[in-house]
């Protein structure tokens, strides 16, 4: 069975031989901060795929995030570069949930929950959490149940 991480390291060789700069240099910085992450902590320990990708997630929302500040600096080259890299982790990651899908998913555990309100929040985004599992952002799932329980 190959695991995310060899997944990784293969695709870094096939790269490197492909003289693919962008891709390689975004599946080195990735490799490296799941060596980082396996390593923290008192005792070394290889990461589950799910961890791996939890990696992923947060290596390619610093590159969303880098991107957004280059642009609004005027650094478009930057920016770009950034969204690139973002791209390229995002085909290690599930698909993404549209607005839709992510609406339709919220509705369900507020109804689940009967919360109503915003103190419910909680409640909602501990049922929504589980079933949205890497294919949305928390910040977006957050403002969408927020949406939602303004709205009840």
């Amino acid at each position: 069975m190959t695991t995310l991480k060899n997944r990784l390291h293969e695709d870094l060789t096939a790269a490197i031989k492909a003289r693919d700069e962008l891709r390689s240099s975004t599946l080195r910085l990735t490799l490296s901060a799941i060596t980082k992450e396996e390593v923290a902590g008192r005792t070394a320990r290889e990461l589950s795929d799910e961890e791996v990708q939890q990696v992923i997630t947060r290596e390619a929302k610093k590159r969303r995030e880098a991107a957004e500040a280059f642009a609004q600096g005027g650094r478009a080259e930057q920016a770009d570069r950034e969204r690139a890299e973002g791209e390229v982790l995002a085909e290690y990651l599930p698909q993404q949930l549209t607005d839709e899908e992510l609406e339709a998913l919220v509705e369900q555990a507020v109804a689940e929950s009967g919360a109503e309100g915003p103190k419910a929040m909680g409640a909602v985004m501990k049922i929504v959490n589980p079933k949205v599992a890497g294919r949305a952002e928390g910040g977006r799932v957050a403002a969408a149940v927020k949406r939602r329980l303004a709205g009840a």
